[in-house]
């Protein structure tokens, strides 16, 4: 199973493919895709969709992982973020993908075992558990690969239920 992991934003929008190979997870390809600050919203929303469908398309996730909105502190960049997740929310309806939802909590407890870790928990997580040589940069990459890891344990305890 390939999960794509997704970490919205119009400035930088994270993205990572994690495939679970028997009970490994091994990253595939990840990055981020970045606007410039210069450019209409319009523009770099469209910027977003088209790179996220360029990569759904070459590499064909079976799901897709996206965090749902949470912003308890700065709602001003609230909208902007809203923005970049219709887009994710679009390219996985318009590509056909199943898509997982999850709190920042909850994928939290999936890669670290406590929801209320920080960042640099988290960075230190997703690199241990890919075996990555070094974290990946931007922060926003570390967040889209912990949503992927998120998302491949949410397929697999759905498989499971649909077992019994």
């Amino acid at each position: 199973m390939l999960a794509l992991g997704i970490d919205p934003g119009t400035a930088i929008c994270g993205y990572g493919f994690v495939e679970q190979v028997g009970s490994r997870l091994i990253p595939r390809h990840y990055g981020a895709i970045i606007t410039s600050p210069k450019m209409r919203m319009q523009d770099r929303l469209m910027k977003l969709y088209d790179e996220l469908d360029g990569l759904i398309k070459e590499y064909h996730p079976d799901v897709m992982g996206v965090e749902q909105l949470f912003f308890n502190r700065n709602v001003t960049t609230a909208i902007p973020v809203g923005q970049a997740r219709g887009i994710v929310l679009l390219a996985a309806a318009k590509n056909n993908i199943e898509l997982v939802e999850r709190t920042p909590l909850q994928v939290k407890q999936a890669v670290t075992g406590y929801g209320k870790a920080t960042k640099q928990q988290i960075i230190y997580m997703v690199t241990k558990i890919l075996h990555l040589p070094e974290p990946p940069h931007p922060d926003d990459t570390a967040d889209a690969l912990a949503i992927a890891i998120c998302a491949t344990h949410c397929m697999n305890s759905i498989s499971w239920r649909n077992k019994l």
